[in-house]
């Protein structure tokens, strides 16, 4: 969907901002550029949608050169968020969303209608919320206006510049949340741009690693971290990178121990299922049974989530069910789960 093919930013006073920059993001794809202040990411951003032109090499945009598209008419058809909203003070919420709408011509009903849907989209109630103006909103609800903003003419591509940076750390995290839930329903091509490398690892289905002007490492947040390509990567994610495994480590049945049945004595050393302990019908059957009265999550979750919860709680074990069905419990977790869990993942990085 975005193609950089061999891309130069360079300035009048001799500065380069991007050097011979060539990368790909997938149609659906949310890719994010994270690297210190100055390294070239938000150059790289604002290239697509020809805020900044480049000095060398193109940029596809579906295919076509973007150099040959007018830019106001580009413009239109790109999302963009950036961290300060950048809302109309004296136009009311549901008319802000409604921009680009009326700019590309939509009748005002229709336009409407369409910012009403995003509105509620981003979980904001457009009765509630529609007629309000800007001041009257929270840092977080001006923040999901814009993303509704930038959906409202359902465009293919959406440019996020710090989309979140600007709230406080708790509502940062609740909206990246609902925004990898809308994600989940509109899959747009994405590219984010953050200085935050556990937001671009959270986010991101890659993740470009900026040294100076340049990717130094283009991959998964998996092997970003559990692999760095160069000791510039391995210096920027930290020594604590294995830590950071935990967010993008998912927990999968390789990892559980069998469930144990309801007041079962044997609790603490009930075997692992499929292990050298345990057979296929213990575990169908653990799975099924009553589960102890312990703290649950769902199987897919993040090792992070699975040992803030172990060590919330001090259970020493937590339950995992099917995901959408708590009732169906397949098994436990244990700290000693979470360490198999971060090494059975190692070989699979190094063998890729």
């Amino acid at each position: 969907m975005i193609r950089f093919e061999k891309v130069t930013k360079r300035y009048a006073d001799g500065t380069t901002a991007v050097d011979d920059l060539s990368f790909e993001v997938a149609e659906g794809e949310l890719v994010t550029l994270v690297g210190p202040s100055g390294c070239g990411k938000t150059t790289t951003m604002k290239m697509v949608n020809r805020l900044v032109e480049p000095t060398e090499g193109r940029i596809l945009l579906g295919g076509e050169d973007v150099s040959a598209v007018d830019p106001v008419r580009l413009r239109r058809t790109i999302g963009y968020v950036i961290q300060q909203v950048g809302l109309f003070p004296h136009r009311t919420v549901l008319d802000n969303t409604a921009t680009v709408p009326a700019l590309l011509g939509w009748k005002k009903a229709r336009a409407r209608e369409r910012a009403a849907e995003l509105l509620d989209l981003v979980g904001l109630d457009p009765a509630v919320f529609g007629h309000r103006y800007p001041e009257q909103l929270s840092g977080g609800q001006r923040q999901r206006v814009g993303v509704a903003r930038a959906l409202a003419a359902d465009p293919p591509v959406l440019l996020m510049d710090e989309p979140f940076g600007a709230v406080d750390p708790v509502v940062r995290e609740r909206l990246q949340s609902e925004f990898l839930h809308l994600q989940a329903t509109v899959r747009k091509t994405v590219l984010l741009v953050t200085h935050d490398l556990e937001e671009a690892v959270r986010l991101g289905d890659r993740i470009a690693v900026y040294g100076q002007g340049r990717i130094e490492q283009f991959d998964t947040p998996a092997r970003v971290l559990g692999a760095p390509a160069t000791p510039y990567v391995a210096d920027f994610v930290g020594a604590d990178r294995g830590l950071k495994r935990l967010a993008v480590t998912p927990v999968t049945e390789a990892d559980l121990e069998t469930a144990p049945r309801a007041g079962d004595a044997a609790t603490e050393t009930a075997p692992r299922a499929g292990g050298s302990g345990g057979s296929a019908e213990a575990a169908a059957d653990a799975a099924t049974s009553p589960a102890d009265p312990s703290p649950a999550l769902p199987l897919g979750a993040s090792l992070k989530d699975a040992l803030a919860l172990l060590l919330q709680h001090d259970a020493g074990r937590i339950a995992v069910h099917a995901p959408g069905d708590p009732d169906r419990v397949l098994g436990s977790l244990t700290t000693d789960g979470v360490h198999r869990a971060l090494r059975r993942a190692r070989p699979e990085l190094s063998s890729r």
